[in-house]
């Protein structure tokens, strides 16, 4: 095809989304992985639309299996189908253990002490980040917040350390993308084979692929707005791009982190997530436990039909907030 046709294509699909990704600046193109034409058109859009490289080639890939699908090229309706960036077909052969479509208030903690003070809160799901490099004091601290969450209701994930977590009991296991990939052969087998739910972090398109790869219990999806917490090697995502995620990952439970206040529950909400992860709006309060509560009831006014407004931004190109 004519590079002027292909140089067309990607000015329709950049001048269909610019306004709802307005706040990324352009990101240099990669090399194109494959010849397609609306494969090349897309992954020059995507690019100019602020996309890393591995996430621009993702949607473009995607873009061009969804239009040798169809039969059809279409710039303004954004890529959301799981088919089209290769997902696994539902029911999954290997799945983990499934948990609450929507997790609800989601607390990450430092200790075992601040997991038990907000499982009695009445904090649904609490997922223990603990830092050290000393072992004895990781299986402690591990047992402990095993032991705080009982006769609470909580659900408890343990964040990096899986062997120390399945030795206690844990109800599941949160691993980023390279602890996931830094797993020794076997092991996501060993825990799948021992019933623990997991959870794992995604910063963009090519990282769901990844994590959907692992068949999960949940994917978050971050960091939203900015944070302070760790370094991000990724930029703030921002509604727009949260709300595409929401829709492809629709099979799975998910849990938008990163950056996430109480006065933006509502927006964050209505991008179709059934779950937010906060850390600072508690361990910071002046009043963790009202705090709390606070935010379970921003909790309890998810809209009616997420994900339908900020959604229809995505696809239509109109502008969101970030």
């Amino acid at each position: 095809m004519a590079e002027a046709t292909i140089q067309a294509m990607a000015d329709a699909i950049a001048q269909a989304h610019a306004a709802a990704f307005a706040d990324f600046p352009p990101q240099p193109a990669p090399a194109p992985a494959q010849g397609g034409s609306v494969y090349r058109a897309a992954l020059q859009a995507c690019s100019a639309l602020g996309f890393i490289a591995k996430d621009a080639d993702c949607l473009a890939r995607a873009w061009q299996a969804r239009t040798d699908r169809t039969g059809a090229f279409d710039p303004v309706q954004w890529p959301d189908a799981p088919e089209d960036f290769g997902l696994q077909a539902r029911p999954h052969a290997q799945s983990f253990q499934p948990c609450p479509q929507d997790l609800g208030l989601y607390a990450v903690l430092p200790d075992a002490d601040w997991v038990g003070r907000m499982a009695r809160a009445g904090v649904p799901t609490v997922q223990l980040r603990f830092k050290s490099g000393d072992a004895a004091a990781i299986r402690r601290e591990v047992a402990a917040a095993v032991a705080a969450v009982r006769g609470t209701g909580a659900l408890l994930f343990i964040n990096d350390h899986w062997q120390e977590a399945l030795d206690a009991g844990a109800y599941g296991v949160h691993l980023g993308q390279e602890d996931l990939d830094a797993l020794a052969p076997g092991a996501l087998q060993a825990l799948r084979g021992a019933g623990v739910r997991l959870g794992v972090s995604t910063h963009g398109y090519a990282e769901m692929v990844r994590a959907d790869a692992a068949s999960p219990s949940y994917v978050a999806m971050g960091a939203v707005f900015p944070t302070t917490l760790k370094k991000m090697t990724t930029v703030p995502q921002g509604l727009a791009r949260l709300a595409g995620y929401a829709r492809l990952m629709r099979g799975y439970p998910q849990v938008a982190i990163g950056g996430i206040g109480a006065e933006q529950f509502g927006a964050v909400l209505a991008t179709g997530v059934g779950s937010i992860a906060v850390v600072r709006a508690l361990v910071n309060a002046p009043d963790p436990e009202a705090a709390a509560h606070d935010l379970m009831q921003r909790m309890a006014l998810r809209p009616a039909q997420p994900g339908a407004s900020a959604a229809a931004a995505v696809t239509a190109g109109s502008s969101a907030d970030r």
